[in-house]
């Protein structure tokens, strides 16, 4: 936790191909009535867009997913790669372009779930018939893992870095890491849960989950003139967050410039953090707003009257989590951030299985993420969280246009 201030033409069909890939199978999201009008996906999204289930464009300089205004839902999914074969996985992610442009439009994969061949699997699961789009987003990120494969060692960026090891952290490796990931948002989670199985199955023989995260309830926001959402805790999460309209702070601080393939991309960090509520419950207000710097109702800084005022740091605790996350105390060091919540469960204990799934674009990993949680080695919020999963991946460029595909940039060069 951190403070933070088209209907694709040429689509081969079933009864043409049986399926993509090496499986033959293939599904996708079946929306009702046809094509669906994209919306943009800056935060100068029409406010309007998720009440009519709106789509997002899915073609532009960067993924969508990223600086897009954040959606309700989460289903978040790590892959490993099974094959050895470097055009078979280029085949896929272009199988998987395709699936996922016309998905974010509403539209179905190959013929949809019914009035196929009765002989074969549909392309389409179909819980998402009759669903609007969602403004669902896929964005897919290539992790260090990976450039151990296919020939990519000489490609594998600087800044795309082994995480350290951080205080206090207890990994589940079971959680962690992956060679690349999916992450889908959207405002119906069905839609997003949908999305992943669609992918998941048309890479089958090629890619095979290794560890995936649903989450609900944003704890961050890309749009601050929207109420600042909470966190678990009760307290508002992310106020200092970068806007998907601020372009000059994205481009100082998420969008990557080298090298070339990965030039208008980013770098992604997803932590699991288990949150300890139990404890944190039993906990009297004053020391909750201590720990954070904040107060619980406004979400105004120590001494501050409204929740954007300017943080006084001195003014609070020297452990405290926001003066100590501060881009002031952090040498300027900012990170976008698309966190949510998540419950899955109890520990066996009688203690929910609750926390927070943290997401963090940025330019540098070395200059964003890794500096700031160093400097939280001393947070008092320690003392309630744990840090039980980890991942960092290289975020690719976005898809440019019809004939473009994810990845395209990075393998398309020579092996």
């Amino acid at each position: 936790m951190t403070e933070v201030e088209e209907s694709e033409s040429g689509t081969p069909s079933r009864r043409s191909l049986l399926g993509w890939g090496g499986a033959g199978l293939a599904l996708g999201a079946v929306a009702a009535g046809g094509t669906v009008a994209a919306v943009r996906s800056g935060d100068d999204m029409d406010p309007a867009a998720a009440e009519t289930g709106a789509a997002v464009a899915f073609h532009g300089a960067h993924q969508s997913g990223i600086a897009t205004p954040v959606q309700d839902r989460l289903h978040f999914a790590a892959f490993d790669v099974q094959t050895d074969d470097r055009a078979e996985f280029v085949q896929m992610l272009k199988d998987w372009t395709a699936a996922a442009r016309r998905m974010t439009a509403g539209k179905a994969v190959g013929d949809g779930a019914y009035g196929g061949l009765a002989e074969a699997p549909p392309d389409d699961t179909g819980e998402a018939l009759g669903l609007k789009p969602s403004r669902l987003t896929l964005t897919i990120g290539f992790g260090p893992s990976l450039f151990k494969k296919f020939g990519l060692a000489d490609q594998r960026p600087e800044a795309l870095v082994e995480l350290p090891q951080f205080a206090g952290e207890n990994l589940d490796r079971n959680r962690s890491d992956g060679d690349l990931c999916i992450q889908a948002c959207a405002d119906d989670p069905q839609v997003a849960v949908h999305a992943i199985r669609n992918l998941a199955r048309i890479g089958f023989g090629k890619v095979v989950i290794r560890w995936s995260q649903l989450g609900f309830g944003k704890t961050s926001s890309t749009t601050p003139d929207a109420q600042t959402p909470r966190n678990l805790m009760g307290f508002k999460d992310g106020t200092r967050n970068i806007a998907g309209t601020e372009t000059a702070r994205l481009k100082k601080y998420v969008w990557a410039e080298g090298p070339d393939w990965m030039s208008g991309g980013s770098y992604l960090v997803a932590r699991r953090i288990r949150m300890h509520i139990e404890t944190w419950d039993r906990t009297s207000l004053q020391e909750q707003e201590d720990i954070f710097g904040r107060d619980k109702g406004e979400g105004a800084p120590v001494g501050k009257a409204k929740e954007r005022d300017k943080p006084f740091l001195k003014a609070m605790l020297p452990d405290a989590h926001v003066r100590l996350a501060h881009p002031d105390s952090n040498q300027g060091s900012t990170i976008l951030r698309r966190g949510y919540s998540f419950t899955d469960g109890t520990d066996g204990l009688g203690r929910l299985e609750a926390g927070l799934f943290f997401l963090a674009y940025q330019k540098d990993v070395r200059d964003g993420f890794i500096r700031i949680q160093r400097h939280l080695a001393t947070d008092a919020l320690n003392e309630y969280i744990q840090h039980v999963g980890s991942a960092v991946f290289a975020v690719p460029p976005g898809v440019r246009d019809k004939d473009d595909w994810w990845g395209s940039t990075l393998f398309s060069k020579e092996a």
